[in-house]
């Protein structure tokens, strides 16, 4: 079975994937803010020896250990966060598993971050899981906790449930309408933060925006997932909107994604913004029936294997950013025949 970032969810058509992150920390360290090498040290080691009893296909990986690339590619998957992989002077590592939609980073701004996986809106189902982890988790390790605050946490804004629950959303109608800001001030309204394509302080990319809880203190874990579930419900419905006032001048929307898809096919050479943003229209066109050449399994391929470090990854070699351009062009040309 493929991993979840090469899947199709529910409504895959607007929500790209979803995710759980708990924030722990154990009781007997300092926060990192406080820890001492020997601390993070002794982290890694507590942590390692209960792998096993954890169980879930975990396999235990220092962040030493992990080449440049494949800490890019990590991150392109958001698998682990762009702070965490340029981490050089602190003992990190993470649990995850072949599947990779089980992912613990260790020491990056908590002691723990829990995190799970899935294409398309699930997440109900991510929530079950990651609570099922968490708890067993927690019967291995003691678990820094207040009565009166919850879950204790380097960041005041995770206190409590330490629960962030998001979904990545790609909205290339409500761009193309002028509606975009106005959607997104409404979602920032309502207590949500929308973010860039990988997280906080980054640009969007191709349309691609993260939606996720700012609240973790006197709210439930399924008060956070109603929340979000309902935000992105209203989200989907504005940008299928959105493409159905699209549709109304069928000539020109078809004139664009065709264009596009000419150029990922075509072009010898393919930059990285530039095709994140050809991909962009090329999944709009298939996921309207507009281009029938492509479906979902090749979209996500796309979307995969063009990003920098999954490309490398792919191709099996390093490469500067010029020779990237000319390999990505080949890779979505064999991709896309």
């Amino acid at each position: 079975m493929s991993n979840w970032y090469l899947q199709n969810g529910k409504d895959s058509d607007v929500v790209i994937s979803s995710r759980i992150r708990l924030s722990r920390n154990l009781e007997k360290y300092p926060f990192t803010s406080r820890c001492t090498e020997k601390d993070f040290q002794e982290i890694l080691n507590e942590i390692k020896e209960i792998v096993p009893s954890l169980g879930y296909g975990l396999k235990y990986i220092e962040l030493k250990d992990i080449d440049d690339i494949t800490k890019v590619s990590l991150v392109e998957k958001h698998v682990i966060s762009p702070d965490f992989a340029m981490k050089e002077n602190v003992k990190g590592a993470i649990l995850v598993n072949d599947e990779e939609n089980i992912c613990m980073m260790l020491n990056e701004e908590d002691h723990i971050k829990l995190q799970v996986f899935s294409s398309g809106q699930e997440l109900e189902n991510l929530m079950n899981l990651a609570i099922e982890i968490d708890e067993k988790l927690g019967e291995l390790v003691t678990y820094s906790y207040s009565k009166q605050f919850g879950f204790l946490n380097v960041s005041p804004t995770n206190v409590g449930t330490g629960c962030r629950a998001s979904v990545m959303v790609h909205l290339p109608a409500l761009s193309l309408t002028g509606n975009i800001n106005k959607v997104l001030q409404i979602v920032n309204h309502f207590g949500m933060n929308v973010r860039g394509l990988y997280g906080e302080g980054t640009q969007s990319g191709g349309d691609v925006y993260q939606i996720s809880n700012n609240q973790c203190l006197g709210l439930t874990e399924a008060e956070i997932i109603k929340s979000l579930k309902t935000i992105t419900e209203k989200v989907i419905e504005q940008e299928r909107l959105a493409r159905k006032y699209l549709t109304k001048n069928p000539l020109e929307l078809e004139d664009r994604v065709y264009r596009s898809y000419g150029i990922l096919k075509y072009a010898a050479r393919l930059g990285a913004d530039e095709c994140k943003k050809l991909l962009s229209d090329v999944k709009l066109g298939t996921d309207l029936g507009i281009i029938k050449e492509l479906d979902d399994n090749k979209i996500s391929k796309l979307n995969l294997y063009t990003k920098p470090g999954n490309l490398q990854k792919y191709l099996g070699k390093e490469l500067d950013g010029y020779n990237r351009d000319i390999k990505r062009a080949e890779v979505a040309k064999q991709i896309l025949e």
